[in-house]
């Protein structure tokens, strides 16, 4: 067992929150985007 902490545990993990937010606002972004362009031509058939 390690009695310090690895810099590099840190790192790893800053890289992954950094992933997984990236992630997450690319599909909250499709999502918009797409309910956006469904009320789009919601308009255009009235």
């Amino acid at each position: 067992m390690r009695e310090g902490l690895d810099q590099m545990d840190f790192v790893i993990a800053t890289y992954a929150i950094g992933i997984v937010a990236t992630l997450a606002l690319v599909i909250w972004s499709v999502m918009a985007m797409r309910r956006a362009e469904k009320r789009r031509e919601q308009a255009r058939r009235k």
